[in-house]
């Protein structure tokens, strides 16, 4: 049975990163990384099967007027059951009136499905050398 939580308990930091290596959904974050990234993100939406986390989204938020989605992956055996769909209405809940923004190449129909349309211009910088904290 599936279970949606909006909270990190429980999470096993290890086994999300190997399955997100081997669905190739992983960025290069170490354990430790992939970790304070949920943790420093204002919402977070989970879901598990018995204790493992098979899905996992996240949105950074200024709580006012914008919100950002990352990290919205479910593992490749779970997909087309409704689980992501369920973890992005979880953080669409989490912050009413926010224009939502996120950045993909993949499962465009999915996000339009969503509500989500494509804008004209989307642009990126990463200062220093991606994923270094210091």
């Amino acid at each position: 049975m599936i279970t949606f939580r909006n909270h990190l308990k429980g999470v096993d930091w290890e086994a999300l990163r190997e399955d997100l290596i081997g669905d190739r959904f992983h960025n290069g974050r170490t354990v430790a990384q992939l970790r304070a990234s949920f943790e420093n993100s204002r919402h977070v939406a989970m879901a598990f099967d018995r204790d493992r986390c098979i899905g996992n989204a996240r949105a950074l938020s200024d709580g006012i007027g914008n919100a950002y989605l990352l990290d919205v992956w479910t593992q490749s055996g779970y997909r087309r059951q409704g689980i992501g769909r369920t973890m992005v209405e979880m953080l669409f809940t989490a912050v009413p009136g926010q224009h939502v923004y996120l950045q993909t190449e993949d499962a465009v129909g999915f996000w339009e499905s969503l509500g989500f349309r494509p804008q004209p211009h989307g642009m990126s910088l990463v200062v220093g050398r991606y994923l270094q904290t210091h």
